[in-house]
C-alpha cells in the first residue's frame, strides 16, 4: 500500500463547528425549521427541474436566485411573507473555526504532507469562509465546487483535487463529516476518515498515516 503524501479536508463541519449549529440558530431566529426548508427545496426543484442546492453549489445558480426561489416557496407554504436576505452572513455568524483541527492541519503541513481543501460551497460565500482560517498558510490547494462546476460526492471533484495536488488516489487521505462523501472517495481508491469529532478524526488519521509509513 503506497504511503500517504497528501491530506484532503472538507471545510464546513470539519474545519468549523458543526453545520447543524448554524441551522439551529437560523431556526431560532426565524421560526423556519429544516423541515420547512426541505419542503421548500423540493418545491423549487420541481419548478427548476434540478436540485437547487446542487445548482447553487456548482455555480449554475447564484445565491440571489437560490434565496429568492426558496423565499418564494416558503412564503407560499407559510401563507406569510418570508425573506432570506442576508442568509449567508447569518449562517456564518454562528459558525466557528475548529481550532484543534486547524492546528492539526498546520502540523501535518509541517510534517511534509501536501494539504487540500475540497468543499461544496457557494461562490458568493468565498470571502466569508476564507476569512475563518489561514487558508494560504496551511493549504496547497483549494477546490471549491462553486468555481469548478462539480460537487461531492461526484467523482470529478475528487479527481480534480488529486490532479491539483499531483498525487494518485492511493497516496491521498480524505476527511469529511458526510459519510456518503467518504464512501465516494473510497470508491475511487482514496482512503477516508468520516469526521465525527476532532479527537476521533485525528486518532483515525494518525492510524492511517502510521499504517502506510
Amino acid at each position: 500500500m503506497p504511503a500517504i503524501s497528501a491530506i484532503i479536508s472538507d471545510f464546513g463541519g470539519v474545519l468549523t463547528s458543526p453545520l447543524a449549529d448554524s441551522f439551529q440558530a437560523f431556526q431560532e431566529a426565524t421560526g423556519i425549521s429544516p423541515a420547512d426548508l426541505g419542503r421548500a427545496m423540493v418545491q423549487v426543484a420541481v419548478g427548476l427541474g434540478a436540485n437547487p442546492l446542487f445548482e447553487l453549489e456548482t455555480g449554475r445558480l447564484t445565491e440571489a436566485e437560490f434565496l429568492s426561489s426558496l423565499a418564494g416557496a416558503l412564503t407560499e407554504q407559510r401563507g406569510e411573507p418570508v425573506t432570506l436576505d442576508g442568509f449567508g452572513e447569518r449562517y456564518f455568524a454562528h459558525l466557528e473555526p475548529n481550532g484543534p483541527m486547524i492546528e492539526y492541519m498546520r502540523a501535518l503541513r509541517g510534517r511534509g504532507y501536501r494539504l487540500a481543501i475540497c468543499t461544496n460551497n457557494v461562490r458568493e460565500w468565498e470571502p466569508l469562509w476564507r476569512a475563518m482560517l489561514p487558508v494560504a498558510e496551511i493549504f496547497d490547494v483549494v477546490v471549491d465546487s462553486a468555481f469548478v462546476g462539480a460537487r461531492k460526492p461526484d467523482p470529478p471533484i475528487y479527481e480534480l483535487t488529486l490532479a491539483r495536488l499531483g498525487v494518485t488516489a492511493p497516496a491521498a487521505l480524505f476527511i469529511d463529516d458526510i459519510e456518503i462523501n467518504c464512501d465516494a472517495a473510497r470508491e475511487l481508491g482514496i482512503r477516508s476518515v468520516w469526521f465525527r469529532s476532532a479527537e476521533q478524526a485525528i486518532t483515525e488519521i494518525e492510524a492511517a498515516l502510521l499504517d502506510t509509513a
